[in-house]
């Protein structure tokens, strides 16, 4: 399954430009399967020559890289994948304009998740379960919807928010996890490992 395993995904103060190629290195190399650039800071001419790095970075080590919310720099690198959250795009208009896959925030409803299948979405995201350093303010997910959306979902599903190893056991359900913090601060490999053994016992 393409949509699988573990992701991680970008943070400006974790993940520095200047050191985000030998970080995600490390993340690769820890059993990171999918990366998500995200930068609400610049704009998309700052961001192009970084992102198509990036991309060919991924691209390299079979890794799927996705573009967070912008659908024209995603367009423009060549990224197999975009990322829309509820609120940033249309998720008809982006599919209309972007060829590759497409994941959609969906946070704690179901109901957007299902409408999100019909549009398209190639995956769905909820979240966040846990309190977040990175996202203080984010909106709360129940564990629950997790084992409700595999009943009701054809489409991979992500969980997202606060993932430790502590807590990752509890996001069995979801064919992937989005890991901000608990994968950036410290033993990047180590992290990686750890997540993923603890979730999936591997």
């Amino acid at each position: 399954m393409l949509f699988d395993g573990l992701y991680g995904i970008s943070d400006e103060k974790l993940t520095p430009y200047e050191k985000i190629f030998d970080m995600l290195e490390l993340a690769i190399l820890g059993g990171v399967k999918i990366f998500q650039l995200r930068d609400k800071n610049h704009s998309d001419d700052e961001l192009f020559e970084i992102s198509k790095k990036l991309c060919e970075f991924c691209m390299q080590r079979d890794v799927l890289f996705v573009m967070n919310d912008r659908v024209e720099l995603a367009i423009a690198i060549k990224s197999p994948a975009l990322h829309i959250g509820g609120e940033d795009c249309d998720l008809k208009k982006a599919r209309k304009m972007f060829d590759g896959k497409i994941g959609v925030s969906c946070y704690n409803c179901l109901e957007s998740a299902q409408k999100a299948q019909k549009q398209g979405a190639d995956y769905v995201a909820f979240g966040a379960f846990f309190s977040s350093k990175t996202k203080p303010n984010a909106r709360k997910a129940d564990l629950e919807i997790l084992e409700k959306a595999k009943k009701k979902l054809d489409i991979p599903i992500c969980g997202i928010g606060g993932i430790l190893p502590e807590n990752v056991n509890k996001l069995k359900k979801a064919d992937m996890i989005a890991v901000i913090g608990g994968l950036w601060n410290g033993d990047i490999q180590k992290n990686a490992e750890i997540l993923k053994r603890k979730w999936r016992g591997d």
